[in-house]
């Protein structure tokens, strides 16, 4: 007897949306403590790790899987990114010990922060032939890591602390649409949420 084989078609996640999600999760949580709302670091280093690291390496992973070498790229850099800054507040904190915590020195995060306004700035490039929502999400973090590197620096801290701030708040309001429309876009089969058309200066 001839055995009839069934092709199984494989479901795979939308890193958009999870990787979107992800960094709308960490970046409020965040922003609540830049902007006066809540108090210390603690409370965001779950979040930092869980949501905002591993969460979008998955997102990454998946992109890889699908060629998307900008969104494996940009998920990939963003979730290390929070790994890296989850570390440091607990080194700062004491919890690897009071020697390490001795030894910190807020102006080399600062260094990476400015690392990661130069990758940003070249990656809101690349977004630009994305979509609209995803630019504006790339420019909101480009100014979130401009405000943070000149305040970590004492450079009108003040100021670029806020302008950090709000910023991040912004990058989670944008980053929750993106990753909806991501979902529900896909899940109706037609733009319920509009992203926006690419710019079509770069790639025509």
């Amino acid at each position: 007897m001839k055995k009839e084989h069934v092709q199984v078609k494989q479901v795979i996640i939308d890193p958009t949306a999870i990787g979107l999600f992800g960094l709308a999760m960490v970046t409020l949580v965040a922003s609540t403590q830049k902007l006066g709302w809540t108090n210390g670091v603690s409370g965001i280093v779950p979040w930092a790790f869980m949501l905002g690291g591993i969460g979008q390496l998955i997102a990454s992973s998946y992109d890889a899987k699908h060629n998307n070498l900008f969104g494996a790229t940009a998920f990939a850099a963003y979730g290390l990114f929070w790994l890296g800054t989850g570390m440091s507040w607990m080194v700062q904190n004491g919890l690897f010990g009071a020697a390490f915590q001795a030894m910190y020195d807020p102006r080399q995060l600062g260094v990476a922060f400015l690392g990661y306004f130069v990758f940003t700035v070249f990656m809101t490039l690349g977004a630009m032939e994305t979509n609209k929502n995803l630019f504006m999400i790339f420019l909101l973090i480009a100014f979130l890591f401009l405000g943070l590197f000149m305040s970590s620096f004492g450079i009108a801290e003040n100021f670029f602390h806020m302008m950090a701030a709000i910023a991040e708040f912004l990058i989670a309001i944008f980053a929750f649409y993106g990753s909806a429309a991501a979902v529900l876009n896909g899940h109706f089969g037609y733009t319920f949420l509009p992203i926006g058309k690419p710019f079509g200066i770069f790639k025509k």
